[in-house]
């Protein structure tokens, strides 16, 4: 197994939001509020699921595994929970802008705690459970949450790339980004 470095991680980790806002940050709603088609996210939606993701998972789950290691169970992860939260509201309510604004606050927040543990390297080889994975490690848990952001930065560039699809004519060869069949909605 590949050794976790945390500062690598982290130096991930801490771009995110940055990231997210210079490509979200007031653009029109066909940059935000358009999917790829039925049952597939927008970029608001990808913004709300790392949100969700923020509150509830990495961050808790860290903080079991050193707690408690393998004797409890992380709770599953409902990706679908930013979703449950809007429905029946009116999401117009809810404004790009200010979504980025409180991933950007949760991030700092989990930055901060995560740092104010004082994560050693043998810590990283501690073990938690996961209920589909079993035994996992916090190292394997750390690198994960930055390959998430990788994996919805991604995302959104496919789905930003799919409102053009027809507008980019004959040059649609040559754009990967056009041809990729995406790889899931979490």
């Amino acid at each position: 197994m590949a050794e976790h470095k945390l500062q690598e991680t982290v130096a991930l980790l801490s771009r995110t939001p940055a990231t997210l806002d210079a490509l979200l940050r007031g653009q029109p709603d066909i940059w935000t509020r358009r999917n790829e088609g039925e049952s597939s996210w927008s970029a608001f939606d990808v913004v709300g699921h790392l949100i969700e993701g923020e509150r509830t998972d990495w961050i808790p789950r860290a903080r079991m595994i050193l707690e408690s290691g393998e004797s409890e169970t992380f709770k599953p992860f409902d990706r679908f929970a930013h979703a449950r939260q809007n429905q029946g509201k009116v999401v117009q309510e809810k404004s790009m802008d200010g979504l980025l604004e409180e991933f950007n606050r949760l991030r700092t927040q989990n930055l901060v705690e995560l740092s104010s543990m004082r994560l050693q390297p043998d810590q990283l080889n501690r073990c938690g459970r996961h209920p589909s994975f079993g035994t996992v490690t916090l190292g394997q848990l750390l690198a994960t949450w930055a390959m998430h952001d990788m994996t919805h930065l991604h995302q959104l560039t496919r789905i930003m790339a799919f409102q053009y699809r027809e507008t980019v004519g004959p040059w649609s060869k040559f754009l990967g980004v056009m041809h990729c069949n995406g790889h899931s909605a979490d």
